[in-house]
């Protein structure tokens, strides 16, 4: 075999590698790939980004002969019916050999149409659309078909798949053979063995399915991530609020005989609680709305605890606006009377600052209760149910872009603050009245 053989081999296949990679680049086209089912505007779609860069690589073919290796009409159509299915293989079949045409070769639109239209073929024959990424090379295809008989239609398929890309290449050298003008369908400076022509187009589509089918997994992952992330943050989320209302429960049951009328109002003031709680679909709120609920959960409290506890705010106008996980006080709130004014005989204060400095968003809890013996405040943040779950939830959230810290001595009280990334949002006047909608306490201001 001549020495020069297996640079336009290298030539070649270095050409595709560089086309998938720099199609894998593209947001639009990267979704593309993830869909299953497509509706006939998106393969379209598919057919047009294909179409743009196999059919420049024709056209550099038609126009420099002397780069001839550059010209992947066969390839890109074969992938377009692979990956597409048979409309998008047959328009970008189509467009693709629009170069080839312009020249002169009146059999390029037929020849790659067909070859689009066959690889959607292949890719019904696959047992599952997800076969046509796991192509692997003809002697593996043999090992899985013999060796793996209970996945027999998928090595009966990667043989198959194999075999329908040396039918494509055979289909396209018997064209070239009987062709008038075999400049724009063949390669003339250098002509691959048979045999390497044949590698080369096995390798050509094979390149292209890894890269793609890289990418696709790497988007699986993050969207798995992000799933992972909503069930922690749902899991999380559904700990706060029957911790809230069993001890709310606890207190109306305590109530119902010695005071029911105050039972009666602590069980209206925990229905328009949880009426909040129901409406609330996001993992953020307004600053606003989480000071609002605060003052809807205290006033719940203050029917057990009495004059004995007292509130105040300090707040920043500028800070009312800003986005926040949603239930991130309640938690915090919760546990300063729970474990620091409910053993106190006198009661307390519970006071929340806000404040905005530069990019971040400073929140403060504080109250002056028993405070934290040093021995269990090292371990607060892992193990404090309320503290903890806030913690783990901020960690989801932000990952490293947030801070919160706890500051405690017995007998003086407890400070947990806050520091979590400037969030903000817009409402308009409609989105206002979406966001209500279905609300008539709310929708009726």
């Amino acid at each position: 075999m001549p020495e020069h053989y297996p640079v336009p081999l290298l030539l070649k296949l270095g050409v595709m590698a560089s086309i998938a990679s720099v199609l894998a680049r593209f947001n639009t086209f990267k979704s593309m790939l993830m869909l299953e089912n497509r509706t006939l505007n998106q393969r379209l779609q598919l057919s047009l980004w294909l179409a743009v860069v196999f059919g420049g690589s024709v056209a550099v073919g038609v126009l420099m002969p002397a780069y001839q290796v550059a010209n992947m009409g066969l390839e890109g159509s074969l992938l377009a019916g692979i990956v597409g299915g048979y409309v998008t293989g047959l328009l970008s079949g189509i467009m693709i050999s629009l170069p080839a045409v312009i020249m002169g070769d009146h059999l390029a639109m037929p020849l790659l149409a067909g070859i689009g239209v066959f690889g959607g073929l292949l890719r019904d024959l696959a047992p599952d659309p997800e076969e046509i990424w796991r192509f692997s090379f003809f002697d593996v295809s043999l090992y899985r078909f013999f060796k793996e008989s209970k996945y027999y239609r998928r090595a009966s398929f990667h043989v198959l798949f194999f075999v329908g890309i040396m039918v494509a290449e055979a289909v396209r050298q018997g064209v070239n053979r009987f062709a008038a003008n075999k400049a724009v369908l063949d390669m003339p400076a250098h002509p691959l063995s048979t045999a390497a022509e044949y590698l080369a187009t096995i390798f050509a589509v094979f390149i292209p399915l890894k890269i793609w089918n890289n990418m696709r997994n790497e988007k699986k992952l993050e969207e798995q991530g992000r799933l992972l992330a909503e069930a922690r943050l749902a899991a999380l989320a559904s700990q706060i609020n029957p911790h809230f209302l069993f001890n709310t429960l606890n207190s109306v049951s305590s109530l119902i005989r010695t005071d029911p009328d105050q039972a009666r109002l602590m069980v209206l003031k925990l229905s328009k609680v949880l009426r909040r709680l129901l409406r609330k679909h996001e993992h953020f709120s307004t600053l606003r709305d989480e000071l609002s609920f605060i003052d809807d959960y205290l006033s719940i409290e203050a029917i057990r605890f009495g004059e004995k506890l007292r509130f105040e705010k300090n707040v920043a106008e500028d800070t009312l606006d800003m986005l926040v996980p949603s239930m991130l006080l309640q938690p915090l709130v919760e546990n300063s009377l729970k474990h620091g004014l409910s053993q106190k005989v006198e009661g307390g204060t519970i006071r929340i600052r806000t404040e905005r400095a530069a990019t971040k968003l400073s929140l403060l809890v504080e109250d002056d209760g028993e405070g934290i013996p040093e021995s269990k405040l090292a371990t607060l943040l892992d193990r404090g149910i309320g503290v903890s779950n806030v913690n783990e939830r901020l960690k989801v959230l932000f990952g490293n872009e947030y801070r919160m810290w706890i500051d405690s001595q017995p007998g003086c009280g407890t400070r947990i603050q806050i520091e979590v990334p400037e969030l903000q949002i817009d409402l308009s006047p409609q989105q206002t009245k979406n966001r209500f909608a279905g609300d008539p306490d709310m929708a009726a201001v």
